[in-house]
């Protein structure tokens, strides 16, 4: 072959190999941009979250009315209410619903099932907030009176942890009590039917009872014989690790609207913005909600860090429910340590 056609079949061929290798580039690079693209839109559809609620009457239902946490995460958050901790804890497993209101009676056999959640803030002190009111004329006037009678109350809540242990510590024997499984409403309802005799169950609904019967006993009276509860903010652990900077907003958002309440309850009065918003997301009567929010104690960031609450008492609480519920035979194990269904890491973050 002479040189020259030589050279120019040399050239030619160059020039077609780099030709395919910017295509082969160029292709790459659109592949890039577009996965990149993809993934920066499904990061943006990902800014949506499910958060359980309940009907308990805590200061930042203030926040969930001027949806101040949506503008400032810009998430979209669906706010759903249900009737009681251990339905939360059934949607949480399902998937269905990232962060909820849970009591450390639900959250204690969660914990012990090995569901994947964790505890990040105190919502309250349930202190003397879930009450045993008996009905007007039922005979039911101490723990004693109980045998023999129909109580209600929502199963594997605080409220029914509280009645059980009530009834242990003082010699009733709940195989001679009816103790019947209702969400809020229904207690509410069968009240009014005149179907029970008694109730174990917080605000709303117990001031509403509480009108045509007695408070007989607290879950702070239970608490002080060395068996507290609380009502605590659980996340599901792997979406709050990708979402820690909405956890942590969320977190703000609860203690401010704690603080506010506290160094401002006497304004937190039935006319105010604050207590008509509580009214309208717990469907409580607003006369109702000051006197209810009352029985509440809301701990503060230092009181959330410290060793009674999420520093080792959250724990202790819940080491000793898992062991209550499984000497009744809810549970099949006890964990040896609840610490780790704890993080504290959200908190930290929200003080800083």
């Amino acid at each position: 072959m002479p040189l020259r056609t030589r050279a120019v079949l040399i050239v030619n061929t160059r020039k077609f190999m780099q030709h395919k290798l910017l295509s082969v580039l160029a292709k790459s690079t659109l592949g890039l941009a577009l996965a990149v693209f993809a993934a920066s839109s499904f990061a943006q559809a990902k800014k949506e979250v499910t958060f359980a609620h309940q009907d308990m009457v805590f200061p930042y239902r203030t926040v969930m009315e001027s949806r101040e946490l949506e503008k400032t995460t810009g998430y979209k958050i669906n706010w759903r209410m249900f009737g009681g901790g251990g339905d939360v804890i059934k949607a949480m497993a399902s998937g269905d619903v990232q962060i909820g209101e849970v009591g450390s009676s639900p959250l204690a056999a969660a914990a012990s099932q090995g569901q994947d959640i964790k505890l990040v803030w105190i919502l309250d002190d349930i202190a003397s907030s879930d009450v045993l009111v008996a009905r007007n004329g039922s005979g039911v006037n101490s723990w004693k009176d109980l045998a023999g009678k129909k109580v209600a109350t929502p199963f594997v809540s605080t409220a029914h942890y509280s009645l059980m242990v009530g009834m242990k510590l003082n010699g009733v024997d709940a195989k001679g009590v009816n103790v019947m499984n209702m969400r809020p409403p229904e207690i509410a309802a069968a009240w009014e039917r005149g179907d029970i005799d008694a109730a174990f169950i917080w605000d709303p609904v117990m001031s509403k009872i509480k009108r045509n019967g007695k408070a007989v006993a607290t879950s702070g009276d239970v608490g002080k014989l060395g068996y507290p509860t609380f009502d605590g903010l659980v996340v599901n652990a792997k979406w709050a690790a990708e979402h820690k900077g909405f956890v942590v907003a969320l977190i703000k958002a609860i203690s401010k609207a704690d603080a506010d309440y506290r160094a401002n309850a006497a304004k937190w009065t039935v006319t105010s913005p604050q207590v008509k918003a509580v009214a309208k997301w717990t469907k409580a009567d607003e006369k109702d909600v000051p006197q209810a929010m009352a029985q509440f104690i809301f701990p503060d960031n230092a009181a959330q860090a410290s060793a009674t609450w999420l520093g080792g008492g959250a724990a202790k609480t819940l080491a000793n429910t898992s062991a209550f519920l499984k000497e009744q035979g809810r549970l099949q194990e006890v964990k040896p340590d609840y610490n780790t269904f704890i993080d504290m890491s959200y908190l930290r973050e929200a003080m800083k």
